[in-house]
This record gives C-alpha cells, structure tokens and sequence, in this order.
C-alpha cells in the first residue's frame, strides 16, 4: 500500500491531499480550517486532516509532494528584475527578503514545518513538480478519458502562464508553453485590479459585472494591450502593466489609456467599470476559443481536460463546449492552486512510480469534490448542544419532505451534509439553498445573508436528468463550470422600457420562470446534481419537485462575504446566527432561527472577516 499527500503553500490557497494506492482518499484548503480566505500558509490543518481521515500517521507516508518548484520560480523572478532594471528596484527590494529567509531553502521549511506532525518519527521522501505540470495531473489523471488533449491557464507558476499537454493512460507529454510576462489570468487580473476588486479573489466578480455592460474596449484591449494571434497564442504589451516590476498591475499608461484611473475598493460601479468588465470577458472568451481550436487540430484528441485559474471562468468553458470543437471537457473543480495538491500526488504516482492507470470512461475520480470533513449525527448534536442551540431531530423521511415544504414557503435554508467539497464552489454540502422561482431570493440571498454586492448572480441546482428541460445544456456539469442559457420559452420577454435600460438598473427585470437564478443575460452557472455523489442532495432536489414540478434550486455558498465556505456545525451555526437565515440544517437536525436563543444583536464581526 502506498501513500502519498500533495502539499500546495505558500503562494495562495494552500491545500493538501492525500492518495492511497492512487485513489484520492482526501483533500481540503488550510482556509477551511484557519477561517482565512485564500490563505496561503502551510496546510497545518488541511494536512491533519487528510492524514486523520484517511487513518494515517505520517511516518507511514511514503511520499511528499510540493505543486511546484520553488528554485526555478526564483530564476524567472531574477531573469525579470535584470531584463526590465532599474526598473522594479522597489519590487526587488520586497520580495527579496522574504526569498532569501524562506522560500530559497524551502526544502529546509517544509521539512521544519512537517516535524510538527510527525511525532519525532522519520520524514517521507520530499519531491517537487512544475507548477503546471501539478495542473495538468489534476486535470487529466482523474478525469474519465484514458487519453485526452489538457490545457492549463492561469497567472504564472515557475515560467509558464498557458501549458498545452496530451495525457494517454498513465502519461502526461508537455506540447507547448507561453511564459511569463504574457499571461492571459494576469491580464484578467489587471482588468480585476483596475475595476477595483482584490487580485486573486475577485475575478469571478468581474465575470459576473460583465452581462451588464457593453463590450466596448475590445478593439482597444486587442490592438493596444495584447497581440492575439489566429491560434490564439499572444503577446502583452509589457509598457501597459505593472506586475513584472511593481507592486500593482497596472501602471499610468494603462490609465492613460482608458482615461481613469483605478477604481477604489468598495466605491461606486459606474457604466464604465461594467463596460470594462465586458471587454476583457468578451477578449478571454476569444483567446480561450481560439486556443481550444489550434490544441484541437494540433493534438487530434477529441476530448479536453482545463486546470489552472482560468479555467474557474465557467462562462469561456460553457462557449468552448458549445462552439468549439470537443465532444466533451472535463474541469479539475479545484482548477486554483489548491487542486495542485491533487495533482502533485496523482503526479507522483503516475509519472513517478510508474503505476497503471484505469479510468472509468464515464464517472470521474473527484466522487463529486466531496472530500472534506463528514460529522455523524451524534457528534453534531454534542457540538449543537455545547453552543446551546435549539433544534429538531429529524428521520430523514421527516426531514425531506419538510426541507422542501420550507423552501417552497420562500425560506432560506443553510445545508450542511456530509463531506465539505474541495475547491471554491459550494456543491450542496455546505450550501445555502433558496427557491429559484421567487422573484426577491436573489436580493434578499445578496443583501441579507451574503452580505455583498447586489449584482452578482446566482447558480442552480438542477436534477442531473432534468437539466435540458430548463437550460441550453444536455452534458452534465457536476462542478459549477459550465454557463449556460436558460430555454428560451422559459425566458420572459423584456419590454421595449426594459430594453432601454442601462448597468445596474437591469438587476430587477424578471427574465425567466426561474428568476432568482437567471443572470440578465439569461444565462445561469449550472450545477447538475447526481445520485451517485450526492445522494442526499439530489433527494431533497426530488422532494421540492414532488413538491413544486421544478427541481432547480438557488445554490450558493455557506458563508459571508470575505468568509471562507463553513467547515464546521460551529462555522454554521454562527454564520447561520449571523445572517437573516431563516433554517440551519445539518445532517439530520433542524433549526428554526425563531427558536434559538435570542442574543443581543452584534456587528462587529463584520470586521472579521477581510472584504475579497
């Protein structure tokens, strides 16, 4: 039996995972547990986990894997400040210290850091793979496809932004690369920074501000920033950004250019930030399509496997299954820096030790990205009853039925069941659940429990089998990475006043018989929900339709603005007291907020919780 754990530190969303004889047995984020977004420290609590859960001490591991390699990483850094010197002095000047006390003898760190868990016991055998070599063994080894074309996007890792791989059986053969400085997720990142939201963070929000703008800039963004070529590889003009040698992304030129300089954080959208937000979805949405194009023709694979950043942009995913030349895509959920755990021990075991790989041709081996800690129904009553929370036990022949009912009445309800998923998107087991016809959940969801801004969209849950009835889709999209649009008789026509409406003022405009789930472009990120990975779920789903005829439900994540999704019935229970939610439930107990214990309202944990 061998053992290996996958650690991802010490850039953003560090993780670890562990596989056992080359089955994912778990995987969680460090944020889960420290209750620090994005948190990047070393997984202490991820990696007590992972070895708890799975019965392991880690003497028995046999192996240790690092998602990149931090010597080479600090070549291209050295390679930038000499190519673009004197400028970048102040950024050499930061970042230096911190390379040469810490991350130039990372071997030393890590090794330090993993004594803690150790038991003075013997330390496994440390390896290092590439950073997107990391993603591509995310993204390949547990998908269903025995061979496959893979193409990795996002920032940067030691050198390469965008990597194109073909994976056959236990394989995995780089193609080609483009390097630092032009990288498509810098450059979305830019757009990020410059529209005033948080770099590394806030990129989904840009993807969700630009259905109410126009695309305005493209032609600006095409012909000064970037040089897209017809096979989608690309060049940035360096004299626009800042990240290569300064402490921000963009610089005066790039102000200059669009005649404002960046927004401030949590200061007013305007037309013009929405427009921007539009022109860069529209130039990825571009470049991600001309690129799927040119690996399909060079590579003859016929399926796709994404890892990296970029590939968490479902609305560029959703136009390459529709448009481009694939018969299937498959996206590692955690496609960040944290499914670099996955991949640096699927690496491991594949490439490394050589062993024989036998996909399932139909399912993937993420079981649902449900690989996160669990509580039995006696533990979480103990928890329950040290916070002196009120509640009910339920059968699950009561307890069903009754979700439903609530649900149906317009309540929202927090559901905590089973394992916590692993990767950014909540997949209903540390949800919150709303009612998609309702007209005001979206607002209600936006201003009274997540605490946020009161543009930003929400995704269904639908019956894995019913999801042609409701939305242009007819392939499964288990993780929340494919955007779709809702059936065009299921949309409500705009009137002509409507039409002539601009920006934020669309928000309110019902577009469909499902309304708190249609974005005002009348598109939706769909989750499919199956029986096989989430049983439980996908029967509440069956009650609310038994129920209601529709089995689509407003999913988002358990959590508050600037919060990391609940790991814990302790997380819940105080988010869920928090926040205008109307019923907690987890696993088998049920909690009306008019039942618990009245508590003198406090605010100030809403300074808790860094705004992303």
């Amino acid at each position: 039996m061998t053992t290996i754990v996958g650690i991802s530190a010490y850039y953003h969303d560090s993780a670890a995972a562990l596989v056992r004889d080359g089955k994912l047995i778990a995987a969680a984020q460090e944020e889960r547990f420290t209750r620090k977004r994005h948190d990047a420290r070393f997984p202490h609590g991820a990696l007590d986990y992972v070895l708890k859960d799975s019965g392991t001490s880690l003497d028995s591991v046999d192996l240790i894997v690092f998602y990149d390699k931090p010597l080479v990483k600090f070549e291209r850094l050295l390679e930038t400040y000499l190519a673009y010197a004197p400028r970048g002095i102040r950024s050499f000047l930061a970042a230096m210290p911190i390379w040469l006390k810490e991350k130039l003898f990372l071997k030393k760190l890590l090794a330090d850091e993993l004594r803690r868990h150790s038991n003075g016991g013997r330390l496994p055998k440390l390896l290092f793979n590439e950073h997107h070599q990391s993603h591509a063994a995310s993204a390949f080894f547990p998908s269903p496809y025995e061979s496959a074309a893979v193409l990795c996007m996002d920032g940067v890792g030691e050198w390469a932004t965008t990597s194109v791989w073909i994976g056959s059986g236990n394989t995995l053969t780089p193609q080609w690369q483009i390097d630092f400085p032009h990288s498509l997720g810098l450059l979305y990142s830019a757009f990020t920074y410059y529209t005033g939201f948080k770099v590394n963070s806030g990129e989904y929000k840009v993807m969700g501000l630009a259905p109410y703008g126009e695309p305005k800039y493209v032609d600006l963004i095409m012909r000064e920033l970037i040089d897209v070529k017809p096979d989608g590889t690309f060049r940035m003009n360096m004299r626009y950004f800042n990240f290569a040698t300064g402490l921000t992304m963009t610089n005066n030129a790039f102000h200059e250019l669009f005649g404002a300089t960046p927004r401030r954080p949590e200061s007013k959208l305007t037309q013009f930030h929405m427009d921007l937000a539009a022109s860069i979805q529209k130039v990825t949405e571009e470049i991600v399509l001309r690129l799927g194009r040119t690996v399909y023709r060079e590579t003859g694979q016929r399926n796709l496997c994404m890892a990296g950043g970029v590939a968490l942009n479902c609305v560029a995913n959703g136009r390459l299954l529709r448009e481009g030349p694939f018969d299937s895509i498959w996206v590692q959920p955690a496609a960040g820096d944290a499914g670099g755990a996955v991949g640096a021990a699927l690496s491991a075991w594949y490439q490394y030790l050589q062993k024989p790989r036998k996909p399932n041709g139909k399912l993937d081996d993420m079981q649902g990205a449900y690989l996160g800690p669990a509580f039995a129904n006696e533990e979480v009553q103990r928890r329950l009853d040290a916070l002196g929370a009120k509640y009910q036990v339920l059968t699950d022949e009561e307890l069903f039925p009754r979700v439903a009912r609530l649900l149906a009445e317009e309540n929202v309800v927090g559901w905590f069941q089973g394992r916590m998923e692993f990767g950014p998107r909540a997949l209903g087991a540390r949800s919150i659940l709303g009612d998609a016809r309702s007209r005001t959940m979206q607002s209600v969801m936006n201003l009274k429990i997540k605490y946020r801004e009161s543009f930003r969209p929400f995704a269904p849950s639908v019956l894995a089998e019913r999801v042609a009835d409701y939305f242009e889709h007819n392939r499964e999209s288990p993780y929340m990475l494919m955007v779709a649009l809702v059936r065009e008789e299921l949309r409500v026509p705009m009137t002509p006043e409507q039409q002539r409406l601009f920006g934020i003022e669309k928000l309110n405009v019902v577009r469909s018989t499902l309304p708190s789930i249609t974005h005002v472009d009348y598109s939706a990120r769909i989750q499919t929900v199956h029986a096989e990975t989430n049983p439980r779920y996908y029967r509440l789903l069956k009650e609310f339709e038994k129920l209601t005829g529709t089995p689509v439900l407003v999913n988002t994540s358990f959590n508050v603005r600037g919060e990391p999704i609940v790991c814990t019935p302790e997380d819940a229970y105080r988010c869920f007291m928090r926040t205008e939610m109307d019923y907690l439930v987890i696993e088998n107990c049920l909690l009306a907020k008019s039942e618990q214990p009245v508590r003198e309202r406090d605010e100030s944990w809403k300074q808790e919780f860094e705004l992303d």
